[in-house]
């Protein structure tokens, strides 16, 4: 995925996501929320540009059949995204660690939808 269509994919996970909310960091207007996985702060530009670490992370793992639909992402700091993607992405679909934390975020994504 090209940078300009990640920082617009960006975008659209977070004004689907509750915890994403406009604010003011250091004189610049920004969309603040929190990680997927461990709900530190993370905040996005206008434009989508992340600006501490922000990432696109798909629930279910590309390379598992996961899709870049909203229904599929989530905005995660990079050190959890990459974190489960060593840990987890790289089992057999039918894992049940693999699929415990595939449920867990799907549950989590759907509290936060924004609808």
């Amino acid at each position: 995925m090209g940078s300009r269509r990640k920082q617009r994919r960006l975008l659209e996970v977070a004004a689907t996501d509750r915890t994403f909310e406009p604010r003011e960091l250091d004189g610049e207007q920004v969309l603040e929320g929190k990680c997927i996985h461990c709900q530190r702060k993370l905040a996005l530009r206008a434009d989508g540009t992340p600006i501490n670490g922000a990432t696109l992370e798909h629930i279910v793992p590309k390379n598992h059949g996961g899709t870049d639909d909203l229904e599929n992402l989530a905005i995660a700091c990079a050190r959890c995204n990459s974190e489960k993607g060593l840990r987890h992405d790289h089992k057999r679909p039918d894992d049940p660690k693999l699929r415990e934390v595939i449920e867990r975020l799907q549950e989590r994504r759907s509290k936060r939808l924004r609808r």
